[in-house]
């Protein structure tokens, strides 16, 4: 079957008057309702809405594809429609759309339908296609262009073989794209890769789990031989044949969008290893990796702050003790930019980006305040990541709780119901469920410290070093800071010394894993260990948080150890700290031996170091 025969001359709009995606929508939908296409308007209006409520179809580009596959429609049908202005059609690269085609497939469509209509969407990469969409004049030049284009394309795919093999190529990729309608996302995504990997050189395979089934399956010699692999899924698609490879899981948009960024993961082996978990043999790429894919968002944003933040905060000590005015003024300067903006910054901006990574837009204000709030209670990173995953399924309940709200509403959602009612509502619970117990926290923690006194220092000091790495700058540690601060001012410097010595181990103990365990970390990770080094010799525990927040069952662990064994040992050597900071520019300042103290340091960022090389698995880079 051929497109033309389902996109008709009754059913293109050559010159749209809407001013909005609401009004494409309402005017491709009537337009396929009056030419007899639809069993129920509104039905299909429902499903269009519901798709795009999930993720907007406008891919990017001047391109959108709303469609939907339901009983509402009578015949499957297609409708084009174009704008020379350009409407904001929510499209990923935020451009105007000018090239719409509405898909409407029956619920039972048979598999020529749906390949059919699959087609037309490999036909829109063609970019020489697009420009002359955009200039065709009469509804029959429109279908005599895609005619001539689908002729090409059908000559490709009888010639293509299985796998893309390209003369010297640089390796095999294999790849699988599928979206839940299985029409437009799947094959878009597949054409993108199989574009840019031939344009790369690499040889590349890629399987579709479309609307009628899956195609170009993967098997299991090629899976074996292949140099890296890329899951653009959103939803269920086979896992468990990939456990042991390395596997790129992104949504599909992103296959359409990054082709060969996805690419040059898998050849360069940056994917982590898939470890599939059992039972089911179905995963879905995008929802089994989803709480991670939010965290990382949430992490890569933050890292900035963290970094620039922390040198800066460094720096500043260098030139604290200075007895020029101009260099006192610069270290106060370094300071406050650092300490009192950059890191106040860092918590919030972790939130904020992870509710948006799980709703989008609206998931970010809601999610921000959320950690601003965590940041004022000392809730730290934890509080922070609590924040930005509450407000980011606050959002997405409102979306739930909203959508049957009349059409003339909808436009005053994303500006006013979802910032409105998702900050309130995630900033009420942080403010109750936070806010006021982690105070408590603090209280009950530099209470139980105080109590045990110096009858056992040694104790005293394992547990203050440990307390500094558990949430590296949240409530526990900011406890055992607190109470060292508090000792100093009682002239007791002994707990102060194993508070230093844990707070600078954690980040010195994860630099140093970075170097001797490279192939325990990815790329970005040891270039951030780098700035580990600096930070941690300057006491700014944060350094580890981008770790900590990424892999805490295994990073917790070794820095909490680690952090112990220094503070324990600090105090076992009867070292003294007489300031509150500084780190290595304070060190010439203990009440005992400099060399002891800094050996303190060492050996717990060695024992993190070796915890780490341990429990971390390999990425093979």
């Amino acid at each position: 079957m051929k497109i033309t025969e389902l996109l008709k001359k009754n059913t293109i709009i050559l010159d749209l008057k809407s001013n909005s995606k609401a009004e494409v929508i309402d005017e491709l939908v009537n337009k396929l309702d009056n030419a007899g296409m639809l069993n129920d308007k509104e039905e299909y209006k429902k499903a269009i809405l519901k798709r795009e409520a999930d993720f907007s179809t406008g891919i990017g580009e001047g391109i959108a594809i709303p469609h939907a596959k339901v009983a509402a429609v009578k015949t499957p049908a297609l409708a084009f429609g174009r704008s020379t202005a350009g409407i904001d059609f929510d499209s990923l690269d935020d451009a105007p759309a000018n090239i719409f085609f509405m898909i409407a497939a029956t619920e039972g469509a048979n598999n020529t339908h749906l390949e059919t209509l699959s087609r037309l969407s490999t036909l829109l990469m063609n970019e020489d296609f697009k420009k002359k969409l955009l200039i065709v004049k009469t509804p029959e030049e429109v279908l005599s262009l895609i005619d001539s284009q689908e002729e090409e394309k059908l000559e490709e795919e009888s010639a293509e073989e299985e796998i893309v093999e390209v003369k010297g190529s640089k390796g095999l990729v294999l790849a699988v794209t599928a979206c839940p309608t299985g029409i437009a996302h799947t094959y878009m995504a597949a054409d993108a890769l199989k574009n840019k990997a031939k344009e790369m050189g690499v040889d590349i395979k890629v399987e579709t789990n479309g609307a009628t089934g899956v195609k170009n399956r993967l098997t299991d010699d090629e899976i074996e031989r292949a140099t890296g692999i890329i899951v653009a899924a959103d939803k269920q698609v086979e896992m468990a044949r990939f456990n042991g490879k390395k596997v790129v899981i992104v949504p599909v948009v992103q296959g359409i969008k990054k082709p060969e960024e996805l690419i040059n993961q898998a050849l360069n082996g940056e994917a982590p290893v898939y470890n599939h978990a059992g039972g089911s043999k179905t995963a879905t790429g995008s929802e089994k990796t989803g709480i991670y894919k939010h965290l990382m968002s949430g992490i890569s944003n933050m890292l900035p702050f963290i970094v620039g933040g922390g040198i800066l905060i460094a720096l500043s000590f260098i030139f604290e003790k200075s007895s020029n005015p101009n260099l006192l003024y610069l270290s106060n300067l370094l300071s406050i930019v650092g300490s009192k903006n950059a890191f106040a910054l860092m918590v919030p901006v972790l939130a904020g980006f992870i509710g948006m990574s799980i709703a989008d837009r609206p998931g970010f204000a809601p999610a921000m305040v959320g950690g601003f709030l965590a940041y004022q209670s000392n809730a730290g990173f934890l509080g922070g990541i609590i924040a930005g995953f509450l407000g980011g399924y606050v959002v997405l309940l409102l979306k739930k709780a909203f959508s049957k709200l009349p059409e003339a509403l909808e436009s005053i959602k994303p500006v006013l119901i979802y910032p409105l009612l998702g900050i309130f509502i995630t900033g009420a619970i942080m403010y109750i469920c936070i806010d006021g117990p982690v105070v408590q926290i603090n209280l009950l923690l530099q209470h139980w410290l105080g109590g045990m006194g110096t009858g056992n220092k040694v104790l005293l000091g394992i547990i203050l070093g440990g307390m500094m790495a558990v949430d590296m700058g949240g409530p526990i540690n900011k406890a055992a800071f607190a109470f060292g601060i508090a000792m100093i001012a009682s002239k007791n410097y002994y707990p102060h010394a194993a508070v230093m010595a844990g707070g600078m181990s954690a980040p010195l103990g994860i630099a140093l894993a970075t170097s001797f365990f490279k192939n325990r970390f990815t790329k970005q990770e040891r270039e951030t260990g780098l700035s580990c080094y600096i930070m941690g010799a300057c006491f700014v525990t944060e350094g580890a948080i981008p770790f900590a927040a990424a892999d805490p069952a295994r990073v917790i662990p070794a820095t909490v150890i680690g952090s112990a064994v220094a503070g324990g040992l600090s105090l076992f050597f009867n070292i003294g700290m007489p300031v509150p900071h500084g780190g290595i520019f304070v060190v010439a300042l203990v009440n005992g031996s400099p060399l002891l103290y800094l050996l303190s340091i060492l050996i717990g960022a060695a024992v993190t170091c070796i915890i780490l090389g341990i429990l971390k698995k390999p990425k093979d880079i």
